[in-house]
């Protein structure tokens, strides 16, 4: 792997959107080719002898990061979306957030029992969304085999959370 420094990639932005915030944006990344090519390499590199049959990517930005790596490795993409935003049969799964709750959804023909799945996002804050794609995903008889996003922030402790998955990050922010 190259020795491309992706922390200089990603903007910063404090009290945003709240004061005592710190923002970390990968739009920074989307916007430098040399950036974003580091990351689809760093994926590709990562996964390429891993036993996957899909990628299952997380709206919206993990659909950025994942389509281009589904493209790499020759493997189908499925897409993980709000509800009521895929066509046809799907699968759902609710879960709760700081304020109410959402759902997630997954069309029934993208999967088939014992697929094994990569999951992509862009960024893993509390992994609330990415727990319940993954628990959705297995609920359907697939398997998870990993986790991945390009930044983590593990002091809103996702590891927890996310315990039963295995989790990959480029990089870890570990204070606000």
């Amino acid at each position: 792997m190259s020795s491309f420094n992706i922390d200089n990639a990603i903007r910063k932005i404090k009290d945003f959107p709240k004061k005592g915030i710190l923002f970390y944006d990968i739009t920074s990344i989307l916007s430098d080719p040399e950036a974003f090519k580091h990351c689809i390499d760093y994926m590709a590199e990562s996964f390429k002898n891993k036993n996957l049959d899909k990628i299952a990517a997380v709206e919206a930005r993990g659909f950025v990061f994942a389509a281009p790596l589904a493209d790499r490795l020759n493997l189908p993409l499925i897409l993980v979306r709000k509800a009521n935003k895929l066509p046809g049969e799907t699968w759902s799964k609710s879960y709760s957030l700081e304020y109410g709750e959402d759902t997630v959804e997954i069309q029934k023909s993208d999967l088939i029992k014992e697929d094994n799945v990569l999951v992509v996002d862009d960024l893993i804050a509390t992994g609330g969304t990415l727990k319940a794609a993954c628990d959705l995903i297995s609920e359907t008889g697939a398997n998870v085999e990993a986790i991945f996003a390009v930044v983590g922030l593990p002091f809103l402790n996702y590891e927890k959370l996310l315990s039963g998955y295995p989790v990959m990050t480029m990089i870890n922010y570990d204070n606000e």
